[in-house]
């Protein structure tokens, strides 16, 4: 009774944390209805199986997701009140049978809400208790996952952007978005879950078959599990952290505290390193040794031209890594600031000042993604127009980094972290993509990333320009969100608590 009682308490604790609900709907949404069919293209783009496999499989990427999300806040929320409640006597092994019931309850609710999705999108196909189990095994594997991270992470903010880390690391290199004899991809989490979920033999799994290493990582997610919900008894350590003159002294203490806030976040400065890494070179390394058609413009026209796939794949992916980073460096700047602002605003700092120092330090987190990003780039790709190239990429980076700084003011930190990863995706990577479609449809028009995704693409294959139009609605976009941003700080800065 008592292990219902306080799981029936955690499951609610859960409910009333809004990211589980963001998550809960806006994941299988992107990723099993919308995206499906983008995805399955690039993955027989990229030698994976495509067609249905992807789609069946985007359920349990979906699943997977929301379960490491609610585990992870779980844990987090339970380090401090698990310890109080073995003080007051509740057993131990009663408290991490709760926390564990909580756990596979968070993983049914995941893997109800991935597979209605996939149902409405296509059907669970003719093997429903394949899709099904793997499905289930999958939001299993990731609850470790979330339970580790909210062992080692304390930030909500870094935690959730781990966790997506290891999610994309996990499925955009598995074996169905490539190909599935690839070594390296072997370690991954969900590797032999994805290929016995799609019904694709690995042939390289041995005596024990695709199904018994599938066990053997959910068996293995379980353990560290409940190991890992067994620590949060501990004594969990916290930190609380908590300086007027001319308008330039005040604009270059104003920028000072900007960076210093900002080199504060550590995972942030491991992301410009390991994104660029992540999305470039490895999707160069995967890329099968083939060729493709392309649609580009030149001289006014629409023209075909082939292109060798591991030639180009570096260049069309620079644009996402950059678009990711800028939009957590506008996020971050701003609500790490916001009440530091309020203060800097009582104490006599100028408005425009501070608003000065506050966009000079989120358009110098845009530039060095951007810097961070083409370097590693310019290793594997060469474009036919450097100079509108490095241009492009700077006002990719300008718009998302003012991105980031309206979806921290309207989704707070965690909520807007998830969509600063989902946004560039869908927008540069699926719509804006040349490597997908011929031209990007037309609601894609009205995407922050149209104009200047054009030009760079236009820099990227040909050697003239001829994307003015794009140019200019990318300029008109950067001054719209220079405007939206100004008004929302004013209103920041201003408002008493």
């Amino acid at each position: 009774m008592t292990t219902l009682l306080f799981t029936r308490r955690f499951l609610a604790e859960s409910a009333r944390t809004p990211v589980n609900l963001l998550v809960l709907i806006l994941v299988p949404v992107v990723f099993v209805v919308v995206a499906a069919r983008p995805l399955a293209d690039a993955a027989e783009l990229l030698g994976g199986p495509g067609g249905p496999a992807v789609q069946t499989a985007t359920a349990g990427w979906a699943a997977g997701f929301i379960a490491a999300i609610a585990m992870y806040f779980q844990i987090r929320a339970a380090r401090a009140a698990d310890r109080r409640l073995v003080l007051a006597g509740l057993a131990p092994a009663r408290l991490v049978a709760a926390r564990m019931a909580t756990g596979l309850a968070l993983a049914l609710i995941a893997t109800v809400a991935a597979l209605l999705a996939l149902t409405a999108r296509t059907g669970i196909g003719d093997d429903p208790g394949r899709v099904l189990a793997g499905t289930l095994m999958y939001a299993v594997i990731y609850l470790a996952i979330g339970a580790l991270i909210g062992t080692l992470v304390t930030s909500p903010v870094n935690g959730t952007v781990l966790v997506l880390f290891v999610w994309i690391l996990d499925v955009f290199f598995g074996p169905v978005l490539g190909a599935a004899d690839r070594p390296v991809t072997r370690v991954l989490p969900t590797h032999f879950v994805t290929l016995w979920m799609v019904d694709l033999p690995s042939r390289h799994s041995g005596r024990i078959g695709d199904l018994g290493w599938t066990l053997a990582w959910a068996v293995t997610a379980m353990v560290i599990s409940w190991t890992v919900i067994t620590l949060t008894s501990r004594t969990a350590r916290t930190r609380h952290r908590t300086r007027p003159g001319s308008a330039a002294d005040q604009m270059s203490a104003g920028v000072r505290m900007g960076l210093r806030e900002a080199a504060r976040n550590r995972v942030l400065w491991v992301l410009i390193i390991a994104v660029p890494v992540v999305f470039v070179l490895l999707a160069v390394a995967t890329t099968p040794q083939e060729s493709t058609t392309l649609t580009v413009r030149e001289n006014g026209r629409t023209l075909p031209q082939q292109a060798w796939l591991p030639d180009i794949h570096g260049g069309t992916m620079a644009p996402i890594a950059i678009a990711s980073l800028a939009t957590l460096a506008g996020l971050f700047t701003v609500l790490d600031a916001r009440s530091g602002d309020r203060r800097l605003a009582l104490a006599g700092f100028r408005p425009l000042t501070l608003l000065a120092s506050r966009l000079a330090v989120i358009a110098l987190g845009a530039l060095v993604a951007t810097a961070a990003s083409l370097a590693v780039t310019a290793t594997v790709f060469d474009a036919r127009q450097w100079d509108l190239y490095i241009a492009a990429s700077v006002l990719i980076a300008l718009t998302y980094a003012l991105v980031g700084v309206l979806l921290g003011r309207l989704f707070g930190r965690v909520g807007g972290v998830l969509i600063a990863f989902l946004l560039p995706f869908i927008d540069l990577g699926i719509e804006q993509s040349p490597m997908l479609r011929s031209a990007p449809p037309d609601w894609a028009h009205a995407l922050p990333g149209f104009g200047a995704g054009r030009v760079l693409i236009d820099a990227a294959l040909t050697p003239t320009f001829d994307e003015t139009g794009p140019l200019l609605i990318a300029l008109a976009w950067l001054a719209a969100l220079t405007t939206a941003a100004a008004v929302m700080f004013r209103r920041t800065a201003t408002t008493p608590r």
